[in-house]
């Protein structure tokens, strides 16, 4: 039991310098606040709860696979698609939610583009008036932005990869 109840409690992330921290906290403040921005000046409902943890993955944890912009692009994709079908499966049903979460999950990690965040887009649908085009349309033009912004943070000087480069294959070296 001991063992256990330490399994969870222990911190599996190495430590971070406060300057990368620091860094990250900014990075997000200013991309979600350039979304902000266009979501103003465009009326579009972007400022979605979904891109607070996107934002939290690409500038916090650029090296994880969760963070890559296939990852990003492809996980929502599935999620609206998945968000769709299920609501118009069950109109306005809350089961519509509940199996459209589990269904992207199933979806992403087939196809290998978990992004977790994308897996909140049924309950987003079920509570908000975006869907089908709107809702893909919203997603994408938000996960543009914030990727777009990775790239120019991510290379900026202390330079982190950004996306993971692939690894060299054989024909390669």
């Amino acid at each position: 039991m001991s063992a256990f109840i330490k399994a969870l409690f222990l911190r599996h992330e190495s430590p971070v310098a406060f300057s990368a921290n620091l860094r990250a906290g900014l990075a997000a403040i200013v991309g979600i606040a350039l979304v902000g921005a266009l979501a103003s000046w465009t009326e579009l409902p972007l400022l979605l709860a979904p891109l607070g943890s996107t934002a939290g993955l690409l500038f916090g944890q650029p090296s994880s696979a969760l963070s890559q912009p296939i990852n990003v692009m492809g996980g929502y994709l599935i999620g609206t698609i998945v968000c769709e079908a299920a609501f118009f499966i069950f109109p306005g049903a809350w089961l519509a939610a509940a199996v459209a979460v589990g269904v992207t999950i199933v979806v992403m990690r087939a196809v290998r583009v978990t992004h977790p965040p994308a897996a909140a887009l049924p309950i987003l649908g079920f509570g908000e008036p975006v869907h089908g085009v709107q809702l893909f349309l919203v997603v994408f033009v938000a996960s543009v932005v914030l990727i777009s912004f990775a790239l120019v943070v991510h290379n900026l000087p202390p330079r982190r990869p950004y996306p993971i480069p692939a690894a060299p294959t054989r024909r390669d070296s």
